[in-house]
């Protein structure tokens, strides 16, 4: 399976899409993407849903680590952890991520989603790399 990057103005893959995401940046080990919000983004509480957050910064976390792969080599998360700050009903959301550390087999990127000028969230990604089937 060949490994497709993601592009600008596109969320990267199917899932991405559906949820309006947009790479707005991709670079050398790191990415900017964003989600304009809408209703469908909201939990029963009217606060943006913790899975779209999620889905953000899992995203940016790939790819900005494809950007720095082999054309042969795919990745997967392996986990993330992230911790919530502040609840957002509206407003654009932009998640900012880079590369901690790139290992053979592992690696090891950061986002945090900001909403204006407040921290929403931040987390921390494991990946695995590995070499893609023909």
């Amino acid at each position: 399976m060949a490994k497709e990057m993601p592009t600008k103005g596109s969320g990267g893959h199917p899932f991405g899409d559906m949820i309006g995401l947009n790479f707005d940046e991709l670079s050398d080990g790191s990415s900017s993407c964003s989600i304009d919000l809408v209703e469908q983004h909201m939990n029963p509480h009217g606060v943006v849903h913790g899975g779209v957050l999620y889905s953000m910064v899992d995203t940016g976390m790939g790819g900005a680590l494809y950007t720095c792969l082999d054309p042969h080599q795919l990745c997967a998360t392996v986990e993330i952890k992230i911790h919530y700050f502040k609840a957002v009903s509206s407003g654009k959301l932009v998640c900012q991520t880079r590369m901690i550390n790139l290992g053979k087999r592992i690696a090891v990127m950061e986002s945090e989603v900001i909403c204006g000028e407040q921290l929403i969230a931040k987390a921390l990604g494991t990946y695995s790399i590995f070499e893609a089937r023909s």
